[in-house]
This record gives structure tokens, sequence and C-alpha cells, in this order.
């Protein structure tokens, strides 16, 4: 080691000792966010898992894109498994309901976590988003307001 860097632990990477080498931060930004969809019942539902945060966020809202972009204006939010919810992702998601309401459509989230629960009520977004306990529960609530 030289000029006060520090090793990371894989072989060949230095990190600088104030943390500012993208090396050294990917650690901290490599948190996954995993996103999946398919299509039940002619609703497309999208999984999401992990944390929604300044970094991954921008992945969640390219998807809702895509999504409504190929016709897709009916859409739930399964957040059961997400960890984490800044105020990004809080915009990526009110993003994803304006797309689909210009469209007619609907953005309903799956929830049940309290910690997440609780920014959607502090913020009032719990009187724009459906938010429910189950994805049947969610494509249920939707087909009946048909």
């Amino acid at each position: 080691m030289r000029d006060g860097s520090i090793t990371s632990g894989a072989p060949d990477e230095m990190c600088s000792a104030d943390g500012w080498d993208n090396g050294c931060m990917a650690l901290e930004e490599s948190v996954d966010l995993k996103l999946d969809h398919h299509n039940k019942d002619g609703i497309e539902i999208v999984d999401v898992e992990g944390e929604i945060d300044v970094y991954t966020a921008p992945r969640l809202r390219e998807l809702l894109i895509d999504l409504v972009n190929n016709g897709h204006y009916q859409l739930v939010v399964n957040m059961e498994k997400v960890e984490f919810l800044d105020s990004t992702g809080l915009g990526v998601l009110v993003g994803g309901l304006k797309r689909v309401r210009a469209h007619d459509g609907s953005l309903d989230l799956v929830c049940t976590q309290e910690r997440i629960l609780k920014i959607f009520r502090i913020t009032g977004l719990t009187k724009v988003f459906g938010i429910h306990d189950t994805v049947d529960e969610a494509i249920s609530t939707r087909k009946s307001e048909k």
C-alpha cells in the first residue's frame, strides 16, 4: 500500500482512505433492488425487493415507463419485500401513478410493513394510492371498480 490507500479485500482493488474513490463507494451502492413483473388477470404486477432510494429508484422509474409505453395501464406494485423507501422512491411511484392515470389507468400498492406504510401516511399518499395487503386483494379491488 502507498499514498494512504487501503485495500477493500478484492485482489488488485484499491480505495483511497477518504472514501471518494468509486471502488469504495460501490460497496454502499451495491444494495440490490430486484425488479420483476408479470401479468395476472390482465393487470401487470411489479415485484420489488430491496431498497428504493436515490441510487436504485431510476431502475424502477425506467421499468414503470417501459410498462406504460407498452400499453400496460393497470399496475400493481408489490412492495412486500421492500426494506427501505426514501423520497426519491416516493417520487417514482407518484410519477408512475401520473403516467397510468393519463391513460385512465391505475397504480395500486401492496404493502403491510408498518415502517413503509408510515411513510405513506405521513406524506398523505394513503389518500392517493390504493394500498392493499395482498396482490390478489389489489387485483380483486381493481376488477370490482371496472
